[in-house]
């Protein structure tokens, strides 16, 4: 579909008009599962051909189901990533119920403004921080056993807590292992279990590096 021009798909037809900033989308017919791809591939390419956004006329639509709104929200989201609107001027009964139904009319209205400048930068923080306390989480789960790793490698050869850290990560690094995997692999070994051969190699490799004694303790073969 051209900025400026119509097209239909079987019971939908889409016509959109560049007016100024803003590209005019009118929609004809039903907004279901059976639409939603055109629908949503036309409404990317109105807001990706606006300068400000999208205003749609949906007076014309004669049903619209949750697969037809997952398409407008969808379209709203990527207008508002681009830092553009995507407002409904004129809706017809079936869309305004089903807007008022879901609680998502005022949404779509022309006053809702994209996000400043200033907002999205505070939001791309308070998503980053998000982040990090995920990856906090994440590893408060796992230092239990990074620490049980590490007092196996101080008693068994006698290293300071800071060298028995060194090994493990140098050990980490060099088989491609997870810290958190090898920390569980040294303490299974120790319970009768056995530790891999690169492990091992990896393990006397970086024992030697600190001028530790290169056997391994018996019981971690």
């Amino acid at each position: 579909m051209s900025p400026t021009g119509p097209a239909a798909v079987q019971d939908l037809t889409i016509d959109a008009v560049a007016l100024g900033e803003r590209v005019l989308v009118t929609v004809r017919g039903e907004l279901d599962i059976s639409t939603d791809q055109a629908l949503e591939a036309a409404l990317l390419k109105a807001v990706g051909s606006s300068t400000r956004g999208v205003d749609l006329d949906l007076s014309c639509a004669a049903f619209c189901d949750c697969s037809g709104l997952n398409v407008l929200l969808a379209a709203r989201r990527h207008a508002l990533d681009s830092g553009k609107t995507l407002s409904i001027r004129s809706a017809s009964p079936a869309v305004r119920w089903l807007l008022s139904a879901t609680g998502t009319r005022p949404l779509f209205e022309p006053d809702h403004q994209a996000p400043s400048a200033w907002e999205r930068a505070l939001n791309r923080e308070a998503q980053e921080l998000r982040d990090e306390v995920d990856q906090l989480r994440r590893a408060m789960a796992t230092r239990p056993v990074i620490d049980q790793a590490k007092g196996i490698l101080m008693a068994s050869f006698k290293l300071s807590p800071e060298d028995a850290w060194t090994v493990l990560v140098r050990v980490s690094q060099n088989t491609n292992t997870k810290l958190h995997r090898l920390a569980g692999e040294l303490v299974t070994a120790v319970q009768g279990g056995a530790l891999c051969e690169a492990s091992q190699q990896q393990l006397a490799a970086a024992l030697v590096a600190l001028d530790a004694a290169p056997e391994l303790d018996p019981s971690l073969d």
